[in-house]
């Protein structure tokens, strides 16, 4: 029964997808679903797409291994989602671009500031591949699939229900793996294996007193999750341009804040989950099996599947967003920034506006062709969690004070900008080589010397050009002629 549940939700998702190529009818309905998402449908695919596999299976790990601390990971992202919603999330949607790197340069002018696309486009595919190889685990225990063909698998779907709509038949399917996700933790794990554990009660009298402390993840560890997660998602192109998809400013922000409650309760619950299997499954080899191991064992037949459904939408959405988000970073900057460099022709100062002329087709092979890159990537790497790491610092550390100065500094420069990135990238890669990749200094050390440079140069520079400027704050008060 719970096979059968997951393939009907596989099933329901292509054809979910399929729905959503007819209402796909424009480069901009395909890339930002139209700019004309209400509160239900951004909340739901905004909900959905920070919310993955490392938020689900890992957060229950995390509460098996640290209890109620487990949920400051998810927290993490939670307070992300609700700080960008409340203080930029009504700027960018008035920008009425589709990238990081068009705000960049709409905010700064000149080309060196597009160098920044190829940071964010090494980000979104490392994303992609590690979504893409998350739900192989799962995969294998439904399937009894070797680890290629379980990512073969997942990859089909994703890459086809995607295809077909862009952003239209990700909001769509979105949507519904929300609710899976809702029913599958909030409704059937948490309640199921709460019970199975004795009550909060049964909690208490089977867990030691550090299961029960905020703190027994370590105050470094919680606060480098904070500095990680929640800067990141302040400036990741997965996250922004589901801000690009809302209708109005107003649906940007509380359409987003209350993504970022629910994402914040969803942690909650994943720790609780976790302390549950922690009483009645003590002796797994992994803290990451809990996820799949209680919804097997401790739910009826069927809605176990639904649970299970609920770790696979997690992942899938996760991994359609940065599909998503790379095709549409490749299209719109890299490759138009590397045909400027073989033509060396400096094109116009502010960034165009990538409209209906282009057709949706091209779009459609950028995502077929980097749906196939992260699935060969994520069968031929056996954890990218390296990878991941290194990406997300650079992105952190380089990007990071260059956006927001540009949002909030009006004496920022494009030369600021673009040796801040450089600077910040750099100190980020060689502070990996004296601490380690997975320490905490590198994050510290590229903002702190990105900041500096930003500061320094942009004072010491020309002010941004008065045509540029004038032109951003035209699209900041919300007019875009």
């Amino acid at each position: 029964m719970n096979l059968l549940m997951i393939l009907v939700y596989l099933l329901a998702m292509v054809l979910i997808g399929w729905y959503g190529k007819r209402k796909a009818k424009s480069t901009e309905d395909y890339r930002v679903a139209g700019r004309r998402l209400g509160y239900v449908f951004f909340t739901g695919t905004m909900s959905a797409v920070v919310l993955g596999g490392a938020a689900t299976i890992g957060g229950v790990g995390l509460g098996y291994t640290y209890g109620i601390s487990g949920m400051w990971m998810v927290a993490a992202i939670a307070v992300g989602v609700m700080v960008l919603s409340l203080a930029f999330a009504g700027r960018l949607q008035r920008l009425g671009v589709y990238t990081v790197s068009q705000m960049l340069e709409l905010r700064y002018g000149g080309r060196a500031i597009k160098a920044s696309s190829i940071v964010m486009l090494g980000y979104t595919v490392m994303l992609a591949v590690t979504s893409t190889s998350a739900y192989a685990s799962i995969f294998k225990v439904l399937f009894d699939l070797d680890r290629p063909w379980g990512i073969l698998l997942g990859s089909v779907v994703v890459i086809g229900y995607s295809i077909f709509g862009g952003m239209w038949s990700i909001t769509l399917t979105d949507l519904l793996q929300f609710l899976i996700m809702t029913v599958g933790m909030f409704f059937l794990l948490l309640p199921f294996s709460l019970h199975s554990a004795g009550g909060w009660s049964g909690l208490h009298e089977r867990l030691g007193t550090e299961f029960f402390d905020l703190g027994s993840m370590g105050a470094d560890s919680i606060i480098t999750m904070f500095v990680v997660y929640t800067l990141g998602l302040l400036v990741g192109q997965d996250i922004w341009q589901r801000v690009f998809t809302s209708r109005t400013p107003r649906v940007a922000r509380w359409g987003g804040f209350a993504a970022g409650i629910y994402t914040l309760l969803y942690g909650i619950a994943g720790a609780v989950i976790g302390m549950a299997a922690a009483v009645v499954l003590p002796h797994l080899e992994t803290s990451d099996e809990a996820f799949a191991a209680l919804a097997q064992d401790f739910l009826p037949a069927g809605l176990g599947g639904i649970v299970l459904a609920a770790g696979v939408a997690a992942m899938m959405s996760t991994a359609s967003g940065a599909l998503i988000a790379s095709a549409t970073v490749a299209r719109v900057d890299v490759v138009p920034l590397i045909a400027q460099l073989f033509r060396k022709n400096d094109a116009a100062t502010l960034p165009r506006d990538s409209g209906d002329s282009e057709s949706i087709s091209g779009d459609r092979w950028y995502v077929l062709g980097i749906g196939i890159i992260a699935t060969i990537l994520a069968m031929l790497v056996p954890s990218v969690v390296t990878a991941l790491t290194i990406a997300y610092d650079i992105l952190v550390g380089g990007l990071l004070v260059a956006i927001l100065g540009g949002l909030f500094f009006k004496r920022g420069t494009g030369a600021g900008a673009a040796s801040s990135m450089l600077v910040g990238a750099a100190s980020v890669l060689v502070s990996m080589i004296f601490f380690g990749v997975d320490a905490n200094q590198p994050i510290y050390i590229g903002l702190a010397t990105s900041l500096v440079v930003y500061l320094v140069v942009s004072l010491a520079t020309p002010r941004t050009d008065a045509e540029v400027f004038a032109e951003w704050r035209r699209r900041l008060d919300g007019s875009r002629t």
